[in-house]
């Protein structure tokens, strides 16, 4: 979905394929099929804009076989369906059964991460719309914190500084400007926005910014006035933003708050969960280690990094924080000027919800990310921007 800014620009907003499990080219055409064109129908769009995610194998195969590329391209054409952001940080497995700390491997410091984002890159330029000359790759926040040290932080920063050349080179080769977002997550060697400004500035390169993930800025407690101006005020672009919803507990010393958390506590995904205090933030990297004994500080808020569905808050006593996301929003694109025009939608945890809230099938699947879009929609409507053919 496209929208005109006052200022006269465009702003991208699509939802993130992440949430179909899918390693293949094939897989990913029947994504196209059998997900991405019903939610398109569902608006009543002509057009619809996906935040693909394409796996190490797809990625290969496109960015080796023309014939490939082409087919994808025509596939999205004739879905009317348009691709202008890509998510590059799952490298694979993302559908397994356990994803949890697999998620961030490759990382940085790792030849394979480098290849894997560089042919995404290429694979972007040949499916960008005609009319549509930059893209936008996310990409893991450098690495998980452990094992990581100054020597794989040295490997990282050479190869976010050669990403970046070949980056320049494609879009000599290509008239196509690819940027590439490090997501600052909770557990991450890059965290917080705030984390991100000293490897990004020494990097120093325009082409290397920021994805301001809705769901990791709400977790770590972030203020988003805060940390968007932090980016801004140290020349850190935003190259996108996910708009995503995290897990709030208001009180978590009591029993049936903690009985509440704990439905979500389940065995796929990391649910990193934090909690501010006086000594600053505390936290454990998952909710099932927070919820046993006292390893998280329970008197304050607790927030956990569990992508819940943007328009359908948890039951009480939980609750969601949307909040966040419209302060998020109204700063990066409510101003005079836009500071990203690419937004994505990510709730990749339908089917990690508790039962009772999971889709029954494709099509409740579909309704859902299509109440989730028309919401970043109304979102963006209310800040002034005008929804375009």
């Amino acid at each position: 979905m496209r929208f005109r800014h006052p200022d006269g620009s465009t702003v991208h907003l699509a939802y993130c394929t992440n949430v179909h499990p899918a390693e293949t080219l094939d897989g990913v055409l029947a994504q196209l099929r059998d997900h991405c064109e019903p939610v398109r129908r569902r608006l009543g769009r002509d057009r619809l804009g996906i935040g693909l995610w394409l796996a190490r194998d797809a990625a290969h195969t496109l960015v080796t076989d023309p014939s490939a590329l082409r087919r994808l391209r025509t596939e999205l054409d004739r879905r009317g369906l348009e691709v202008v952001t890509l998510n590059g940080f799952p490298y694979q497995g993302f559908g397994a059964e356990e994803v949890k700390y697999r998620v961030y491997q490759p990382d940085w410091a790792e030849p394979e991460r480098l290849e894997h984002t560089t042919a995404l890159a290429r694979v972007l330029a040949g499916l960008l719309p005609d009319d549509v000359t930059e893209g936008s790759v996310s990409t893991l926040p450098l690495a998980w914190r452990t094992a990581y040290d100054d020597g794989r932080a040295a490997k990282a920063r050479a190869a976010l500084r050669t990403l970046a050349e070949r980056l320049d080179a494609l879009e000599e080769l290509t008239g196509r400007s690819i940027r590439l977002g490090l997501e600052p997550e909770p557990g991450c060697v890059v965290e917080t926005t705030r984390d991100a400004l000293a490897p990004l500035t020494a990097i120093g390169h325009d082409r290397i910014g920021v994805c301001v993930d809705t769901c990791h800025l709400a977790t770590s407690f972030e203020d988003p006035h805060t940390a968007v101006d932090a980016l801004v005020d140290a020349g850190v672009p935003v190259v996108k933003s996910q708009l995503s919803a995290a897990l709030h507990a208001e009180h978590p010393h009591l029993p049936e708050v903690r009985a509440a958390l704990a439905a979500f506590d389940e065995p796929r995904f990391l649910h990193q969960t934090r909690t501010a205090t006086a000594a600053g933030l505390r936290g454990t990297d998952d909710l099932g280690e927070a919820l046993a004994g006292d390893a998280l500080p329970d008197a304050s808020p607790w927030r956990a990094h569990f992508h819940v569905p943007l328009h359908a808050a948890p039951a009480a006593p939980l609750t969601s924080t949307l909040p966040v996301l419209k302060a998020a929003l109204t700063r990066l694109v409510g101003g005079p000027h836009p500071l990203t025009r690419h937004l994505e939608v990510e709730t990749y945890t339908w089917q990690a919800l508790p039962v009772e809230l999971r889709p029954r099938g494709r099509a409740q699947l579909a309704d859902g990310i299509t109440a989730e879009l028309a919401l970043a929609r109304d979102l963006l409507t209310d800040l002034g921007l005008k929804e375009l053919p």
